[in-house]
């Protein structure tokens, strides 16, 4: 099915619902859009499904988002319908300018673009009824990416690297009420380099690895919330015939995320995406991440 055509059957579904997404949820307790598409944080996804839809409702959320770092972008925009507090469907489509590195490779404009399809399923706990014991809420979910590396693609592929990949993952989500913070854990089976921008396995490795993604947020008020990532990233194109030149580091934030309401949301941090392609440029590649979701 084409892409267009699954936000088609999105937009269809949400419309033919008849119990939209009320009051049952506190402010910023459905996470926020990660870069993926899924709910959670920037990075990483969350326990959490998106919307503040709960038992027996549908639920929506849209965003865009903008990741500027001295020599590279990437701007991401998407949407999910959740159903339930249950079930999550999630679709992004990412764009990545290459900058300086596309020019010294040959290909200057190069962009590189990914299409994400993302399903989230619950299959234990509630953040927040269970907020005052142990037991986290618990999800698992898969990301179904396909992407487009235009001129790089016949480079990628003589590294080993295929175009189309697939994500698995677990996520633990355990919400402290009475103290404010909010703890994620997720454990993600991946190929991909670079979230699938470079492809899905490569020189090193064509097998997957286990890699943790962590998350802290302080919500400082109903409204209001801070706190950090990190996410870990497979290595599979080092060596290659560029040496550690296609080296692959892990991401961090320092994220505020604020909700006036919960039909807006708007996040910001400070990104540390490491040395991207550090062959041809070197230094970290650290930056601004900017994201403003709609819920409905």
């Amino acid at each position: 099915m084409r892409i267009k055509n699954l936000w088609a059957a999105t937009a269809a579904l949400l419309l033919a619902s008849s119990a939209l997404a009320g009051d049952g949820k506190l402010l910023l307790t459905g996470g926020v859009s990660s870069v993926e598409g899924a709910a959670g944080g920037g990075l990483t996804p969350w326990a959490v499904t998106g919307s503040y839809a709960t038992v027996g409702e549908w639920g929506a959320t849209a965003h865009a988002t903008r990741v500027k770092t001295q020599d590279y972008s990437l701007n991401t925009h998407g949407a999910l319908v959740s159903w339930n507090e249950r079930v999550e469907l999630s679709l992004a489509r990412q764009r990545f300018d290459t900058g300086a590195t596309g020019t010294a490779l040959g290909l200057p404009g190069l962009q590189l673009k990914q299409d994400t399809f993302g399903v989230k399923l619950r299959v234990a706990g509630d953040a927040v009824l269970d907020s005052d014991s142990l037991m986290p809420q618990i999800a698992i979910g898969i990301e179904h990416k396909r992407g487009d590396a235009g001129g790089l693609q016949a480079t990628l592929a003589s590294l080993g690297a295929s175009k189309n990949g697939t994500d698995l993952y677990v996520s633990a989500t355990k919400l402290f009420l009475a103290q404010g913070i909010l703890v994620n854990a997720t454990l993600r089976a991946t190929k991909a380099n670079q979230i699938g921008l470079l492809g899905f396995g490569g020189t090193a490795s064509s097998g997957y690895s286990l890699q943790p993604e962590i998350s802290l947020a302080w919500l400082l008020s109903k409204q209001l919330a801070v706190g950090v990532e990190y996410r870990a990233k497979p290595d599979k194109l080092n060596p290659s015939a560029l040496g550690a030149g296609l080296r692959e580091e892990d991401w961090k934030d320092l994220f505020i995320a604020w909700a006036p309401s919960k039909h807006f949301s708007l996040t910001a941090a400070y990104v540390d995406l490491g040395r991207i392609v550090p062959a041809v440029i070197p230094k970290r590649q650290t930056g601004s991440y900017l994201s403003a979701q709609l819920a409905f």
